[in-house]
């Protein structure tokens, strides 16, 4: 019996010490070592978290007519005052304005519930905040986390934009002025965390922003999991619906997501113009992992731009891509010194438009009087062990505005309806290593 339970326990020990051994040789793309804490991604349990405020015992009722704004943001506090604490949003549809959660709250949403935002603009007020690029005044978001050590989002209820109002609205102005930008449009956000740490968003739906779905800005440890995160392409388009936008962060980890947007799935952000670079309001995105992931209609799986001044460290990986117009895009604004660096794409099927696009970005770019476009970069980018159909394999233009190079393009099996050919030459030291294009004609 001894012998026994000492195999076990020697085999069990070999066993570990095999996992361990195995995780510490997996590296980001520049070589350094990914940390413990990508794997620890044990379900969110709200029992832990402290007491719970379920807000229908305060007076707020089900009704997706009524605003509650008010009510539910007193739950909010009271659960502050009290040292901290769950706010339970359960079965039924709740209407609100812009609510603003408190060190030590968190947010809970069971089946069936649904935190609704309203369609009126004047429900979410005006802060200082962050908006493409920019530090300034601009609406609230539905919901707001800021300055946060351990704030959770979890529950398989749903949180609702309720964008169609908006969305039409941004229509109607481009009908009227074809240079409309976001900026003009006024259009809340629906999850907004900013200069937070330890954050985590699980099994939530997150669908119908009227804007950006989850935007993170200067937050470190951030894990999105097990998401549904949703905006339509028709009957009206959801304009600028990105699923997730990473706005100067570190470690984040979005795993097990399905994302399905009227614009980028991932975006990577961080800060624009001539000087975002020595703005100490901008910063670079490091130690991003976007793993074992669902991908419906998206203008792109994982875009850098175009509000961003450096990428490095980037992996995306084990994933299917069924409806994407790109697969990876890198945006090369002429006023912005942009860096984009150790990206790896891996293990990734499906269907897109555009295996690779990289070319200058021509979209609402202003120089602030300075005479010549700013140098970007590309560098060290492995697209790897992909099995993908498109339309277009290479869709990248050569420009004096960049420079690419060390790019590896490594075991992939491409169906492609345009010419398989593409210019070697557009990049500076471009491996190629068991590329098979098949035209299928």
């Amino acid at each position: 019996m001894f012998k026994f339970i000492h195999v076990k326990y020697y085999i069990f020990l070999v066993a570990l010490l095999i996992s361990l051994n195995t995780r510490a040789q997996e590296l980001f793309p520049d070589g350094t070592p990914i940390p413990e804490w990508f794997y620890e991604n044990e379900p969110t349990d709200i029992q832990t978290l402290g007491r719970q405020f379920r807000i229908t015992d305060y007076d707020i009722k089900n009704d997706s007519t009524v605003l509650q704004t008010e009510k539910i943001q007193a739950v909010i506090n009271k659960a502050y005052q009290a040292g901290g604490g769950v706010i339970i949003i359960p079965e039924g549809t709740f209407l609100s304005g812009s609510l603003f959660f408190k060190q030590g709250t968190h947010l809970h949403i069971e089946a069936g519930g649904v935190l609704k935002g309203s369609d009126d603009i004047s429900n979410f007020p005006l802060v200082m905040t962050r908006m493409e690029g920019q530090s300034l005044k601009y609406f609230a978001a539905l919901v707001n986390a800021d300055g946060l050590d351990g704030f959770t989002i979890s529950g398989e209820g749903t949180i609702d934009g309720n964008g169609l109002r908006y969305w039409k609205a941004f229509w109607l102005r481009r009908e009227f002025n074809p240079q409309c930008t976001n900026m003009d449009e006024m259009r809340p956000r629906l999850v907004y965390v900013s200069n937070s740490k330890n954050i985590r968003l699980s099994d939530v739906t997150l669908k119908n922003s009227p804007f950006w779905t989850s935007h993170f800005y200067k937050c470190e440890k951030i894990k999105l999991l097990n998401l549904t995160i949703l905006s339509p392409k028709e009957p009206v388009k959801a304009p600028s619906t990105d699923a997730v936008d990473i706005d100067a962060c570190s470690d984040v980890l979005i795993k097990g997501c399905y994302m399905s947007v009227n614009d980028d799935a991932v975006a990577l952000k961080g800060g624009k113009g001539p000087t975002a670079d020595k703005d100490e309001n901008n910063g670079e995105n490091r130690n991003i992992i976007i793993e074992d992931c669902t991908y419906g209609f998206c203008h792109s799986a994982l875009t850098c731009g175009s509000e961003s001044i450096h990428n490095r460290n980037i992996i995306f990986r084990r994933s299917t891509v069924n409806e994407a117009k790109r697969l990876l895009w890198l945006k090369m604004r002429p006023d912005t010194p942009q860096n984009y660096e150790y990206i790896r794409v891996e293990e990734i099927s499906g269907k897109v438009d555009n295996f690779i696009y990289i070319k200058p970005w021509t979209q609402f770019f202003d120089l602030k009087g300075q005479p010549d476009m700013l140098m970007s970069y590309a560098g060290h980018i492995t697209m790897r062990n992909i099995k993908i159909n498109c339309s277009t394999f290479f869709n990248v233009r050569k420009s004096d505005q960049y420079k690419l190079s060390d790019f590896i393009f490594e075991n992939l099996d491409i169906k492609v309806a345009d010419h398989p050919a593409f210019d070697k030459d557009h990049v500076n030291n471009f491996t190629i290593r068991n590329v098979n294009i098949n035209t299928g004609k």
